[in-house]
């Protein structure tokens, strides 16, 4: 993967490009951003551009000296124009582009493949890169879903820890340099404090990078030994470019999801899926059973929303936080001319219902439910409680919903 197929991130490549060509890279990167981001391609990209002939070839002639990390003062030689990507067509990066350079590793949480055998990375190794061949932009439950895992909890054991120390003690075959990439550090427990000693004095040449969505997880003292690379939200326009370019998505309904999808293209690739779905007839009926047609009603439409599958509940849940920011922001900012007139309708009929305090409460409210669905809370319980909840927030000022 090459830096130019990853959406966005221009700043976070440029910057990448110069620790590289200024000789400041660490051993050991944190590469952190929240889920459809593109932490992980990010990352793919970068090892492919450490190990590529042409811009190691181009290192040598900078360095005399093959190391990027600065163990010994860089001897100039000459001053090139640095290359912004990898070449793509070396026998490195196509090796790179199919996940199956020997000099570039991988590890990422999974589970027993046989009864009584320690799972390690290695037992879904083609898993592994079909996966990120075809959802690269994809998080943890994609994998383990697609791994058939079901309800069993993904690891990085201290079997795995064990196979990471073995593999970066032998010598690299091709590159100059050996990578790790390392997916999902949070589901490192505390047998990860086995690779502290490698992190912190690695062989020579050896780089690693772990791919992270939310550093509060992560051990502290492998925190503490981490260069920490930030990838931020995509822009609402990249996700929709993305979607017209790649996903070949209407352009009327790539912009009507990108602005839904708060910078997660994994979410709006999802969304896009379901694009069909008539998300405000549905939260139309919710609040008219709320507010107008009682017990009754509400468990007719409980039982229907409770047939729906988790990411539909979840979509649904964001759907009806995107109108809310609408209402928010037509209260305060004033009318916007690039709001579909459907949408805006609904948002100014959403502040006749609610106050924006109550506004914002039902939004932290919907910010719980979606955080308890990806936790596989039952579907018609929590529906059932957050009506009930959502109905004390807005009662005192009822309004009802015209079709």
């Amino acid at each position: 993967m090459q830096f130019k197929d990853i959406i966005g991130q221009a700043d976070v490549k440029r910057n990448l490009i110069e620790l590289v060509q200024h000789n400041r890279l660490s051993h050991a990167l944190l590469f952190l951003g929240k889920e459809g981001s593109g932490v992980l391609p990010m990352a793919l990209s970068f090892a492919q551009y450490v190990v590529c002939e042409k811009v190691s070839g181009q290192w040598s002639m900078v360095n005399k000296g093959p190391s990027l990390f600065a163990d010994d003062p860089p001897q100039v030689i000459s001053n090139p124009q640095p290359a912004t990507d990898s070449c793509g067509s070396c026998p490195a990066c196509t090796k790179s582009q199919q996940f199956v350079h020997p000099d570039i590793h991988f590890s990422y949480p999974v589970v027993t493949k046989k009864p009584g055998t320690p799972p390690v990375s290695t037992d879904y190794i083609t898993e592994w890169r079909e996966f990120i061949k075809g959802y690269p932009y994809g998080n943890i439950y994609d994998w383990l879903q697609f791994i058939g895992a079901e309800n069993k909890q993904g690891n990085i054991t201290a079997n795995e820890c064990n196979d990471i120390i073995r593999k970066l003690s032998l010598k690299s075959f091709e590159s100059e340099y050996k990578v790790l990439i390392l997916w999902m550090p949070e589901y490192l427990g505390n047998e990860g404090n086995k690779l502290l000693k490698l992190i912190e004095e690695p062989p020579p040449d050896t780089l690693f990078i772990l791919v992270a969505e939310n550093e509060s997880l992560i051990l502290p003292t492998i925190l503490s030994r981490c260069q920490l690379i930030k990838i931020p939200a995509l822009e609402i326009k990249e996700v929709e470019e993305a979607l017209i370019s790649r996903n070949k998505t209407v352009p009327e309904t790539a912009r009507q999801v990108a602005s839904v999808s708060e910078g997660n293209y994994r979410e709006a690739l999802q969304m896009v899926q379901h694009a069909d779905e008539d998300w405000q007839s549905l939260l139309r009926e919710w609040l008219n059973a709320m507010l107008k047609t009682g017990p009754i009603a509400q468990t007719r439409w409980v039982e229907e929303i409770s047939k729906h599958g988790r990411e539909k509940q979840k979509q649904f849940l964001r759907y009806f936080n995107h109108l809310l920011e609408l209402a928010v922001r037509l209260r305060v900012i004033g009318g916007e001319s690039n709001i579909p007139e459907k949408e805006r309708d609904f948002a100014e009929r959403l502040n006749k219902i609610a106050g924006i305090e109550q506004q914002q409460a039902i939004i932290e409210e919907l910010d719980k439910a979606a955080y308890y669905i990806e936790r596989n809370a039952n579907a018609k319980i929590l529906f059932h409680a957050l009506t009930i909840k959502l109905y004390h927030i807005i009662r005192d000022k009822i309004v009802f919903l015209a079709d």
